[in-house]
């Protein structure tokens, strides 16, 4: 899991470097801000809930509750970038392609949790 977090920690750093250097830097810094944060939380938890019994389902909750937390933090952050008159197209950029690398790595790191699904009938 170590490897994961680590490799999540370098694209996080990367994506806030970029977004840092952008014309639009506020917008795209909350864009990037949130989609590192949220992904470093998951993996966090996929550390610290993912093991014991039944692993791919306290994954798939883990998955389920940073799906909402990402879906309402991006909603208040478009606002925020709206109400402050900013580059919504910035904030989407800088949130939506860090995703989609983190979200490899977490789909990387459910894989490395492992199979065991309990007991069989």
């Amino acid at each position: 899991m170590t490897r994961y977090l680590l490799l999540a920690a370098i694209a996080a750093a990367t994506a806030l470097a970029i977004a840092a250097v952008v014309p639009a830097s506020g917008s795209a810094l909350l864009g990037a801000g949130i989609a590192a944060g949220t992904a470093l939380a998951s993996l966090l938890a996929f550390a610290f809930l993912g093991n014991g019994a039944k692993p791919m389902q306290r994954a798939l909750a883990i998955f389920v509750a940073a799906f909402l937390v990402r879906m309402v933090l991006v909603a208040l952050g478009l606002w925020a970038v709206h109400r402050a008159g900013g580059s919504l197209l910035a904030f989407v950029v800088a949130f939506f392609l860090p995703y989609f690398v983190f979200a490899a790595i977490e789909g990387g790191a459910v894989h490395a949790l492992g199979r065991n699904t309990g007991r069989t009938a």
